[in-house]
């Protein structure tokens, strides 16, 4: 495959600062594989920025919310590996005294093109969105300035420690309501490529995951730079949450829940048209 490509092919391959994305493509930001004609150019973004600059097909490869794929399925397809699911755990509204719903609360959200803030709309459509950066939503639930947060990466492992309450964990609510994993986030591909420059990058970004699952003591060391005051067990646990067997590939339980999700998001008019998700690579 690698020799039908001439001449260097420079792919931007975004994805968000965070342990387990920085786990997923360690192989790749410290030169483990051989690449052949493609040049990886990192850019490290939080998912929001990833989701607005995938609808304007910025970056050739680029992490998105699965709730923004029904924006950009036209542009781009899903790659079969690289998703990040909750299984019976994720996202999470968290407040400072427990409540018995989120409904007609002011909460702090990380973005509404987000997975998560998806998830919340179909558990409760009635609350306030307060949209911030998602590194800004615990001090923000902690100081008082909005009544909760939706928390997704790392403070899902740590709001407890600043004296939180868990109100609803969407990944266990969704597990309820159809049996299966959440997905929150995969990585997209621009259709532009053609089909032999998508298989290989597909077959590159899949041997980066296996690579950081068969070498976790280096992949985790290098993701520590990015795991935000977790301890090396925290960061650990957080990477095993969300790069496992299902990010080598979604498999046929991961892909029927990312169509579920979309059909439900359509069929409650949160997106606006029926997706068919494509997956490729």
């Amino acid at each position: 495959m690698r020799g039908i490509f001439l001449d260097t092919i420079d792919i931007h391959l975004a994805h968000s600062p965070d342990s387990d994305d920085a786990f997923m493509f360690y192989a790749l930001a410290a030169g483990k594989l051989q690449t052949g004609p493609f040049r990886f150019t990192h850019r490290l973004e939080d998912i929001e920025s990833l989701n607005r600059r995938a609808l304007r097909g910025e970056y050739e490869v680029t992490a998105v919310s699965i709730h923004a794929y029904a924006y950009i399925a036209d542009r781009y397809a899903l790659l079969g590996s690289g998703a990040s699911m909750g299984d019976r755990y994720g996202p999470m509204v968290v407040a400072r005294e427990p409540w018995p719903t989120p409904a007609g609360r002011r909460i702090a959200v990380p973005g509404t093109m987000t997975t998560a803030y998806l998830a919340l709309r179909l558990f409760e459509p009635d609350f306030e969105a307060v949209v911030m950066p998602f590194d800004a939503i615990l001090p923000s639930v902690v100081a008082g300035e909005v009544e909760g947060g939706l928390l997704i990466h790392e403070g899902q492992l740590t709001f407890a420690e600043e004296g939180l309450h868990s109100v609803v964990d969407l990944g266990a609510w969704w597990h309820d309501q159809t049996g299966l994993p959440l997905p929150l986030g995969g990585n997209a591909i621009r259709r532009d490529l053609g089909p032999e420059r998508i298989a290989e990058i597909g077959r590159l970004l899949r041997e980066s995951i296996r690579y950081g699952l068969e070498h976790r003591a280096d992949a985790l060391s290098h993701a520590m730079q990015f795991a935000r005051d977790l301890d090396r067990a925290q960061a650990d646990r957080f990477v095993g949450m969300y790069v496992n067997a299902r990010t080598l590939d979604y498999g046929p339980e991961g892909r029927r829940a990312v169509q579920a999700l979309l059909d439900r998001a359509h069929d409650r008019g949160l997106i606006p048209s029926r997706v068919e998700v494509e997956f490729v690579g």
